[in-house]
């Protein structure tokens, strides 16, 4: 429901605001203060994140921390924080309400909040529409594009009646639980499908009663080279085999590719160095076109005794199981071709291959299309949260008389899905 009058406002990101609201400068009512921490007083380590600001561990803190934190600045309850620096990535936070005195980076805005005039959940609110429609990346400048207090601080502000923001700030925290509520339970149903992916692929594969051979007979190591110069330059990512941009910028690329191995349809590629460091990554891709890939990965030609996607299903289980970490050697526990094709797998007869093939591709076709309904889901659920923090920090939504009940932030939902087994 609309407020009944309204009144035009000339900013890039707001054209009116209901009549009694008023607008001016956030200087008049928010002033940015920075207070080092150079005594060492507060140890409460703080961090904003996408989830807001947060308790971080000052022993074994979350991201990049100082050597010493009496460089840090003091923050206190109520007080914004901003981050507005490379504005050009547009997939960090930037603001966040502080909950408790601690300490965060002085390369941080702070901003003190005159709590006579505003009430903070709802400036924060306001703050934080800007940052869900990429304001603050429109807005900086320099090399590395910042947005300075004093930039932050001229910009104006909608300011409602007091009573009124916090009704505003008190409704907003109501729905958005909900919508989050929402958006946890489809997130759980996710990870419980991926899990069960991850189960009906280690199960299938490993723990059925087939002949047992050694690696070597099904495969041979890839030895091609690049040497017609292939420009489709490809990479193993998150257990895929993607496509990379040859002449982009991203990640370590050499001038020439002629060390390149070149890559048919059927190659199963593995990437088994750092097994020492790196236990998250999915180290195993089946090879979908012909092209070009770093011979720092193992690439397997499959023998005619086995069909490549039975293969690449049997060496994803073992990835999966996280089988290869307890097979490396070496400081950085690297595992070449000549100790992997020494593992033993079972294999059965070709036309079992292909049943256990369509099986799993059946039922992660099955999963796949569950979890696209599930995202399609999540994104509607976020586009609702985002326009309705904004129609109603704006006041294109009059909530001044809607009821507030009671509402538990602490509910948790589980669903559990099961998949029979064909075999």
């Amino acid at each position: 429901m609309r407020y009944r009058e309204y009144k035009k406002v000339d900013l890039p990101w707001l054209d009116e605001v209901p009549s009694h609201w008023e607008i001016n400068r956030a200087k008049y009512f928010i002033y940015s203060k920075k207070e080092i921490n150079k005594d060492k007083k507060i140890m409460n380590v703080l961090s904003l994140t996408l989830n807001g600001v947060i308790r971080n561990d000052s022993e074994n803190p979350i991201g990049l921390s100082p050597g010493d934190y009496s460089t840090y600045q003091i923050f206190n309850n109520n007080d914004l924080v901003f981050k507005l620096i490379d504005l050009n990535n547009i997939r960090t936070s930037r603001v966040g309400l502080v909950n408790e005195i601690g300490i965060m980076s002085s390369a941080y805005i702070r901003g003190i909040i005159d709590i006579s005039i505003l009430y903070p959940k709802y400036i924060y609110y306001w703050y934080y529409k800007l940052y869900l429609e990429e304001v603050y990346n429109k807005l900086g400048s320099g090399v590395r594009s910042t947005l300075s207090s004093n930039e932050l601080l001229e910009m104006e502000v909608p300011v409602p009646p007091k009573e009124e923001q916090e009704q505003i700030a008190r409704f907003l925290d109501w729905k958005i639980n909900e919508i989050d509520r929402l958006l946890s339970i489809k997130e759980k149903q996710i990870n419980n499908l991926e899990l069960t992916r991850r189960i009906l692929t280690i199960d299938t594969m490993l723990n059925n009663d087939y002949k047992i051979v050694m690696l070597s007979r099904c495969v041979s190591e890839n030895k091609r080279k690049n040497t017609n110069s292939n420009q489709n330059l490809l990479s193993l990512s998150y257990g895929k085999i993607i496509r990379k941009d040859i002449h982009g910028t991203f990640g370590l690329l050499p001038e020439k590719f002629d060390k390149y191995q070149l890559v048919n349809k059927g190659n199963i590629i593995l990437r088994l160095t750092d097994l020492q460091n790196d236990h998250k990554s999915l180290r195993v891709g089946l090879v979908e076109e012909i092209g070009i890939i770093t011979s720092a990965y193992i690439c397997l030609i499959c023998n005619n005794n086995v069909i490549p996607e039975y293969l690449y299903y049997y060496l994803n289980a073992m990835d999966l199981r996280k089988d290869f970490y307890s097979m490396g050697a070496g400081v950085r526990q690297n595992l070449n071709y000549n100790e992997l094709k020494k593992i033993n797998i079972k294999l059965p007869d070709k036309d079992k291959q292909k049943y256990i093939i369509d099986y799993l591709n059946e039922n992660e076709s099955n999963i796949k299309k569950i979890i696209k309904g599930k995202e399609k889901q999540i994104n509607k659920l976020k586009q609702l949260k985002q326009s309705l923090i904004s129609d109603v920090v704006t006041g294109k939504i009059d909530v001044r008389n809607i009821y507030i009940p009671e509402y538990d932030q602490s509910k948790q939902y589980r669903r559990r899905l099961h998949f029979r087994r064909k075999f």
